[in-house]
């Protein structure tokens, strides 16, 4: 029975704090003792039109927050919490919500709209909602109707389309949706109507397969959505060119006919429409070329043309260009200080962008009379707008038509850092940026920068990071990109070395700038200064870096020393203490890499130890994420001498596995126990106890996010490896969980992207266990996997057999198949013999491009030979 509430949901929102948390606590109360009397007497309020707004509007948030969650283990509860409600009690409050569409306060109705469609994503998959849709059209079709109801009946249907999958509704039913939306959107319609259509459309689009597929029905719908795109009202105009952009990339293959009329409207809408608009009609080009940069990839990788790919930015390319380009004159003044400002010129140019990478070649004889002309002249927007048009169409066209173009540029990019106007300055050293990632390969052989030019361009670079904020950033771009060209440079001295010192001491000075509003400038700065020493020559730097350690080791100890008063104070903190842990995990990897420069690490890591424990005693996430990750590589430089930070960093990793709530650091803790087990080998062994159930309670959670869980089962493997035969007493509770795990592989949803991949890091995670099991037992408890043997084999055939698999679940899969033949030996013959398989899947591996996978294949391939000549 409902209860009167509005008192409570009234007093729940007073700005008396006493007031509130008492109506908050009453509330509760009620829910927990009443849940069925709750959940109907907000209904009861959200229909009632004598209720004031405030408490209509609480009681809808509450009703809809009751159903729904983002947190995948809540929705789960809050799911079965409503279907376990009297099947009577849950229609009367479907009822309720249904008459609240017809309400004079179209807030109600908007709200009512959100639940029913709430409830509707949980009912019509268990097919028991299945009056919705008919009682929603019923609302459409009768005349008398007020536009109120429509309105409302309109944004359900819409919400009802976004919460459910196009399989949940039979195709009758998805024709009468889509003939009401696009009544709905018809021009003699309230313009309220139209835009609640015309966004219901956009929402339905997913189900109309069928209807794209017929002729007749495509024209029909095609023709409402371009009339809609002339609308009078811009809001009506945007949500028409949205559905033109979902169908760009929806039903691509179906829209040759559309064309030319396409290219009008979108063509008249970017020139001369509002910015809203026009902004979803470059936005539709831009589909456009994701479609075709896709179709591209897909024919390059098989043979035959298998899609449809009508080539219609080639097409339209003459006129599209120049459209185009006319946007990057129209920059907001302000655009360089905000980072999540978007405007028609940002829009154009990475639309211009995705076309060069769609035709290639044939975007530059378009684009570089425009550059040409603007480049010099006294107007800033004009220079700025010819420097990033040369900056997008870098990606695409081939290196042979952009490397002269390139070259005979640079002398005036470098020049244009002195520009007077800061926006130039911006997109040129952005512009920079992207010829040094995209041009500069010296590794390879190959970069449009030449030793006779980079002394000048050093010199600009180091000179310009001094300039404003927002283009010292770009510049810090520019001299990651530049120093990554240098990654694994072998052909004599690197022409980087020479500026080494100047680099680091101008990075290290832009990151403790004080102008900078927000921390952007700090992170480029030390994000560039990890890359440019990840690829320094070692054997060239080797005396710089050790003074970076120690610099850098100097200003973690100060953060530590920082005076917290406020939450702000704090989060500085710990910001800073993030990225100097992150430059001291690359020193770390960098200064252990070589036999000559390790000692640096070993005379160093007792207080580069300490420092990363102090920094944890200030217990901030983001830090603890990233002096883990550091600590994972002294684990790894150190070996077997970290045992003895062991006593006073364990309860530290034991907080970071138990830490559910940053899920994040919960995965990088279970990443540091294999680096440690790595490390360590079986001195890991008095901890083992503790991680292990540490571990499994992880898996077991239903709180603990999944990306955590194939980490988990790896770290399974690395802890056998470790301590061998004693992982014996661990086994009984870990081999379930990796065959519970298997099956959860063997049922994932193949339409689901994100499962699939999911699914992917699960079955490598778990052949990555055995692994490391069937090692650790091999030499002396090798039989203990025996009967676990014909459950991997079938794993793996499911694995091998799965046509979405990836590269590394075939290296895992080949790598498990040789240890169960390595540690079990003959006991597997007759597993091996009755299996057919893996030869065919050891061919196709021998046969692969991937040298590791062909070493691994024919190890493993030796491995089955043995068992078989042994036994034999």
């Amino acid at each position: 029975m409902a209860v009167e509430i509005t008192e409570f949901l009234l007093s729940a929102q007073s700005a008396d704090a006493k007031v509130r948390t008492e109506a908050e606590g009453q509330l509760r109360q009620f829910q927990e003792q009443n849940l069925p009397g709750f959940l109907l007497s907000l209904s009861v309020e959200l229909s009632n039109d004598g209720k004031p707004l405030e408490s209509r509007r609480l009681a809808g948030i509450v009703l809809k927050n009751s159903l729904d969650a983002k947190d995948a283990a809540t929705k789960e509860h809050l799911v079965k919490r409503w279907v376990s409600n009297d099947v009577q009690l849950r229609s009367q409050i479907k009822g309720f919500l249904l008459s609240t569409l017809g309400s004079s306060v179209s807030e109600a109705g908007h709200t009512a709209a959100q639940v029913i469609a709430k409830i509707a994503s949980i009912e019509i998959p268990r097919k028991e909602w299945p009056e919705l849709i008919g009682m929603l059209l019923g609302n459409m079709t009768q005349q008398d109707k007020p536009a109120s109801l429509k309105q409302a009946t309109l944004e359900a249907l819409g919400y009802v389309c976004e919460e459910i999958s196009h399989n949940d509704l039979m195709q009758e039913e998805v024709n009468s949706v889509l003939t009401a939306v696009v009544q709905g959107m018809n021009v003699a319609e309230q313009s309220s109507v139209r835009l609640a259509a015309t966004t219901a459309l956009f929402n339905a689009l997913d189900f109309a397969q069928t209807n794209f597929e017929n002729e007749m029905e495509r024209n029909y719908i095609m023709k409402v959505v371009c009339e809609t795109a002339m609308a009078k009202e811009s809001e009506i105009r945007q949500a028409a060119f949205e559905c033109l952009v979902s169908i760009a990339s929806t039903y691509y293959d179906v829209l040759e006919p559309y064309m030319q009329t396409l290219f009008e409207l979108t063509a008249n809408a970017v020139k001369g429409d509002e910015e809203n608009v026009a902004l979803q009609a470059i936005e539709f080009w831009s589909s456009i070329c994701d479609e075709e940069i896709e179709l591209q990839d897909f024919e390059s990788g098989e043979s035959g043309d298998s899609y449809p790919h009508s080539r219609f930015i080639e097409k339209a390319l003459s006129l599209l260009v120049p459209m185009l380009l006319e946007t990057l004159l129209k920059q907001d003044e302000d655009q360089d200080q905000d980072d999540g400002v978007w405007n028609l010129s940002m829009a154009g140019g990475t639309c211009l962008g995705l076309v060069a990478r769609t035709v290639g070649d044939a975007i530059v004889p378009l684009v570089m009379p425009f550059v040409q002309g603007n480049i010099s002249k006294s107007d800033w927007r004009s220079r700025e707008a010819a420097t990033y048009a040369f900056g997008s169409i870098l990606e695409g066209p081939s290196v042979e038509k952009l490397s002269p173009m390139v070259t005979s540029a640079m002398d005036f990019l470098l020049n244009a850092m002195k520009d007077e106007n800061s926006h130039v300055k911006d997109t040129t050293a952005w512009t920079l940026g992207r010829i040094f990632e995209l041009l500069h390969s010296p590794a390879t052989g190959f970069s449009v920068i030449s030793p006779a030019n980079f002394q000048r361009v050093m010199a600009v670079l180091l000179e310009s990071i001094k300039d404003s904020p927002h283009v010292a950033e770009k510049v810090c771009g520019a001299i990651y990109y530049l120093a990554q060209g240098y990654e694994g440079f072998e052909a004599g001295s690197s022409v980087l070395t020479p500026y080494i010192a100047d680099i680091i001491t101008s990075l290290i000075a832009t990151a403790e700038r004080t102008d900078a509003n927000d921390t952007k400038l700090r992170s480029a700065a030390y994000e560039t200064l990890n890359e440019v020493v990840r690829c320094s020559s070692l054997a060239e730097t080797s005396q710089i870096l050790p003074q970076l350690l120690s610099v850098i080791m100097t200003k973690l100890g100060q953060t530590i020393e920082i005076q917290i008063i406020s939450s702000d104070d704090r989060e500085k903190q710990g910001d800073l203490q993030a990225l100097l842990c992150g430059v001291l995990q690359v020193l770390i990897q960098k200064l252990s890499s070589a036999d000559e420069t390790k000692p640096i690490i070993f005379q160093a890591a007792d207080q580069i130890m300490l420092l990363f424990l102090k920094v944890f005693a200030c217990r901030s996430s983001t830090v603890h994420e990233e002096a883990m990750l550091a600590i994972g590589s002294l684990a790894y430089a150190t070996g077997p001498e970290f045992g003895k930070y062991m006593p006073e960093f364990y309860k530290y990793l034991e907080m970071g596995l138990q830490n559910f709530e940053e899920y994040q650091v919960c995965s990088i803790s279970v990443g540091v126990v294999g680096d440690i087990c790595r490390a360590l080998d079986d001195k890991m062994l008095p901890y083992c106890d503790n991680i292990m159930t540490l571990l499994l309670k992880d898996l077991q959670s239903g709180d603990l996010h999944r990306s955590v869980k194939p980490p988990i089962f790896s770290c399974f493997g690395d802890v056998a490896l470790a301590i061998g035969e004693h992982f014996e007493k661990y086994a009984p509770y870990a081999m379930p969980m990796m065959q519970g795990a298997a099956e959860v592989c063997a049922q994932i949803d193949v339409n689901d992207e994100e499962m699939v991949e999911y699914g992917n890091q699960l079955k490598r995670s778990i052949f990555e266990a055995y692994s490391g099991i069937l090692q650790g037992f091999k030499n002396s408890k090798a039989e203990l996997m025996l009967p676990h043997a014909p459950h991997l084999v079938k794993f793996i055939e499911l694995a091998v057999k799965d046509a979405q698999r990836d590269e590394s679940v075939v290296r895992a899969a080949v790598a498990v198949l040789g240890d169960l033949a390595d540690a079990l030996g003959p006991h597997v013959k007759t597993l091996f013999k009755d299996l057919t398989f893996y030869s065919e899947f050891l061919g196709e591996c021998l046969h692969s491009d991937d040298e590791q996978l062909k070493e691994t294949a024919t190890w493993t391939q030796g491995m089955i030979s043995r068992v078989f000549s042994v036994s034999g």
